[in-house]
């Protein structure tokens, strides 16, 4: 048992406490990982692990609740404990992350509700959410015996709103839920996000987000604590040492040393969690979105996050001048070596066999009819590819046709021939149907969700729904009669290779080898066009040749003694005869500014 408290200082069991926190996601890497990633944080003479929890990981479908395997968070909060490690636990409704939707299910895209507000239905679904949630993890808090210190309540709401009965409900819903360790907020350390964002005046504990400049931010921190009469220690809940990235754009990177300074000075006032220790990636198609104007700009694959821990979970030269400032200025805090994992040696995969995705639409989708085409949200299958399938009398030998509104990228095929590509700032620009009058056109369009918006604006279900939106126009008049076929990855074992392979169309490339040893990984997909790619029926995320990302980590857990399996869903028609099993990242440079 022990006692957490928050008062001038931090307080634990009565002693004055320094939290130094890491970020690790258990979310994002895999389950036989965990020990190594935590053991790392404490080997740097860190003293807590902070974790968010993604709503929509743990209620993908409504009232379909997953707590097993890589979203065991009482394991991963056991596993902590065993190494002396405290946990900051975020289980607010919203956690931005960079991660589809900022967490929020997809299904509530299509509730009559407000989300993050105090919209009574939004709050009826996460008190729905708490009640299968907060029992595993109440049981953990620090005076149960646990090692849980506090937990959020909100994630940056001051950079999203200011509706103080929405906070109010959220922490109600805990403390009825049986949360009595102390409550907190983390906003951007200026006075327009902390006084929208904050419960200061009912004595809320309030944390601030930045990744520079510690002195002014904690100095602008104190100054709403005094017009408050708050003497409160100072945090940094999210200290960003390294930055997420985006398709097309260059990788961001941070210096260690100037790095290591900057943590220095967080610490000389305050408390810190290092956002991130260990990044991690954004399995399945679970990578978020940044909303940029009219046109939104998707995460990639990875979220190694130029982090102290790499995307493997191995140190980086960041992990070394942090340690070696904590030894300096803090030698109080126990250091030990840390743990490093080999890789599989490099080799080459031969492909195995291939097939078409037309000819296997009926074996690996859910298929769905209707008068106007359908959201993915409207027939449930919110995430990765829908199909839209149609016929189209010619009433003349040139027909128009425009995707009047559509998210987020379009395949067009007419008589199953590629005839146009369409990402968002294209979508509804004119396109041509030939042949020849009153014959039949089939058309298909393949739509892929490329990830929802986490944070901002845009984080409103009207903006965020994928898939054909309004319609299509033919000539001038909207198409009637659709079939909408559903992909569903979870069903590959059903593919059928004696279907035929076609040029130019989306298509499914397996690999099949053998290994006599397990060990992390690294896909290179150099030659391959965009997609995804299953790992033993593990997705590991998306590709595209574009980068600047080339490559795909596969975790030792995804693999097996013995044989192995890699299908590579490819929609490009870009494609090779081989793939590459390589032990470090592959990139490809891409010239221009991150915006």
């Amino acid at each position: 048992m022990g006692a957490f408290e928050i008062r001038e200082d931090f307080y634990l069991n009565d002693q004055p406490f320094k939290i130094l926190s890491g970020a690790i996601h258990y979310f994002r890497i895999d389950r036989e990982d965990w020990y190594h990633s935590l053991y790392n944080l404490k080997a740097l003479g860190f003293n807590t692990v902070e974790t968010y929890v993604p709503w929509n990981a743990h209620e993908p479908q409504r009232g379909h609740f997953h707590f097993e395997g890589n979203l065991d968070l009482e394991h991963f909060i056991q596993v902590a404990q065993e190494l002396d490690l405290y946990v900051i636990l975020r289980p607010s409704p919203f956690i931005c992350s960079e991660w589809e939707f900022g967490g929020l299910p997809a299904w509530l895209i299509e509730k009559d509700l407000r989300i993050r507000s105090s919209d009574p239905a939004f709050l009826e679904e996460v008190a729905r959410y708490y009640d299968e949630l907060l029992p595993r993890v109440a049981k953990y808090q620090l005076d149960r015996g646990g090692n849980i210190l506090m937990m959020q309540v909100e994630n940056e709401y001051g950079s999203y709103g200011e509706d103080k009965a929405y906070l109010r409900a959220i922490r109600d819903l805990m403390i009825e839920r049986d949360i009595t360790c102390p409550l907190f907020t983390s906003d951007g350390p200026w006075r327009a996000t902390l006084r929208a964002g904050t419960l200061i005046e009912d004595g809320l504990f309030v944390t601030g987000n930045f990744g520079s400049r510690a002195n002014y931010n904690f100095s602008q921190m104190k100054e709403f604590f005094a017009e408050h009469d708050r003497k409160w220690p100072l945090m940094c809940m999210e200290f960003w040492d390294g930055w997420f990235n985006r398709w097309k754009e260059p990788i961001i990177k941070r210096d260690p040393e100037e790095l290591a300074e900057a943590v220095h000075e967080v610490l000389q006032e305050g408390s810190i969690n290092l956002y991130m220790f260990h990044g991690g990636t954004n399995f399945g198609f679970m990578n978020g979105c940044s909303a940029r104007g009219t046109v939104d700009l998707p995460q990639v694959t990875s979220y190694d996050y130029d982090a102290l821990l790499d995307e493997q979970g191995n140190p980086t030269p960041k992990y070394d001048a942090v340690k070696k400032m904590m030894k300096t200025y803090y030698p109080e805090y126990p250091q030990s070596e840390p743990l490093v994992k080999s890789s599989l040696s490099e080799r080459t995969l031969e492909l195995t066999q291939k097939t078409s995705l037309f000819g296997n639409l009926n074996e690996i989708a859910q298929v769905t009819e209707s008068l106007y085409p359908q959201t993915m949200e409207e027939i449930d299958h919110p995430l990765g590819y829908l199909l839209y399938e149609t016929e189209v009398e010619m009433d003349a030998e040139e027909e128009r046709l425009r995707i009047i509104d559509a998210r987020d990228r379009v395949q067009v095929y007419a008589n199953d021939q590629l005839i146009a590509t369409q990402y968002q700032e294209e979508i509804g620009q004119d396109l041509f149907l030939n042949g020849e009058k009153k014959t039949i056109t089939n058309l298909k369009f393949l739509i892929e969700n490329m990830g929802r918006v986490n944070y901002g604006h845009k984080l409103l279900a009207d903006t965020q729904r994928k898939g054909i939106r309004t319609g299509v126009c033919i000539d001038l008049h909207f198409k009637l009669h659709w079939k909408q076929y559903a992909l569903d990855f979870s069903q590959l074992d059903r593919l059928d290779f004696s279907k035929e392979w076609q040029e130019g169309q989306p298509a499914f490339y397996q690999f099949a080898f053998h290994l006599d040893q397990v060990e992390d990984t690294f896909l290179d997909m150099t030659g391959f066009g965009k997609g995804i790619v299953l790992v033993n029926g593990h997705h590991i995320g998306r590709f595209w040749e574009v980068g600047p990302t080339l490559s795909l980590y596969i975790p030792h857990g995804f693999l097996k003694d013995g044989e192995n399996e890699i299908l590579v869903f490819e929609t490009e028609g870009t494609w090779k005869e081989t793939l590459e099993l390589v032990s470090q990242p592959t990139f490809k440079e891409v010239k221009g500014e991150n915006l």
